[in-house]
């Protein structure tokens, strides 16, 4: 894929700091220290246990930067690179004690990211060829991130292939079934938003059945999320949008997905599919690091 922009880095800078204090406590790191001549240099290769596609990059390279500007790191594979098994992603050569002490939290942030964006790239694989009203079917990410860490961790989505959904609360109205609860009811939640919500906002909802789905649309949402619905439930719901005469709503499916459900969901004709588990359940991406 394309070169990912980078995050800006007054959103990156203050993950690598906290997880740098985390591991260096409140005396650094006594091993390195007391082993290591201050003045020693050395070259250590990161290295790919299995193939995945990498993210997580900026932070590692930060990670460096921030314990010591000194060392030189060299990207090999950058976020998005499709990698095998032996693939050399980066190499790092500087003082032997920096090499050593920010070893942890850089494969930290790699590993993680890249189990994201390698389980986001099983899930595009899956639904690719499938195709919903304005396009090719996308695989987005949810909030359910790691908290502390969403930007990195959707932009890992990113590098996977995937979409990232909505950033925060404030990126979007969505109304889900307990505001519809709260609310009293899915007339009232959709009368107020259309009062009160700015212009510029775009307004998603939330429908488990068909019969929810069918008021909804008379208030013209930009998407309709369908919740927990089965493959032939969805087909009918994408019928009942393609069949209605007005501004045709964004269909999205969330809920029951998952690697052996997401082909099918795509062959629906919905156009999103949202999946918690890319962020959530990614197992962590394999990565070591070794003297050259």
């Amino acid at each position: 894929m394309s070169k990912l922009p980078p995050l800006p880095p007054t959103v990156i800078e203050p993950m690598v700091r906290r997880a740098l204090d985390e591991d260096f406590g409140n005396s650094g790191d006594l091993t390195a220290n007391l082993l290591v001549p201050e003045s020693a240099k050395g070259k250590l290769m990161m290295r790919a246990r299995e193939a995945g596609v990498i993210a997580g990059m900026q932070a590692a390279v930060m990670t460096y930067a921030m314990v010591d500007p000194r060392v030189k790191f060299t990207v090999k594979k950058g976020d998005g690179s499709k990698v095998k098994k032996g693939d050399i992603i980066a190499t790092v050569e500087g003082p032997t004690r920096a090499l050593l002490s920010a070893e942890r939290v850089a494969l930290n942030f790699l590993g993680r990211m890249s189990g994201v964006a390698t389980l986001t790239s099983r899930y595009v694989t899956l639904a690719k060829g499938k195709k919903g009203f304005a396009g090719p079917v996308r695989i987005a990410a949810t909030r359910k991130t790691t908290p502390g860490l969403r930007a990195i961790e959707k932009q890992a989505v990113l590098a996977g292939g995937g979409f990232t959904h909505r950033e925060s609360l404030a990126a979007a109205i969505m109304i889900k079934d307990n505001h519809i609860a709260l609310a009293g009811g899915v007339d009232k939640a959709l009368k107020a938003i259309a009062k009160n919500a700015d212009h510029m906002t775009r307004v998603s909802v939330e429908v488990d059945t068909l019969a929810q789905l069918k008021k909804v649309l008379k208030y013209a949402p930009d998407v309709v999320l369908l919740d927990n619905m089965g493959t032939d439930m969805l087909t009918k719901a994408v019928a009942i949008v393609d069949g209605f005469d007005g501004p045709r709503p964004v269909l999205e499916a969330s809920g029951g997905v998952n690697l052996d459900t997401v082909a099918g969901i795509a062959a629906t004709g919905i156009d999103v599919i949202s999946v918690g588990a890319l962020t959530h359940s990614a197992i962590n991406f394999d990565i070591g690091m070794d003297a050259q």
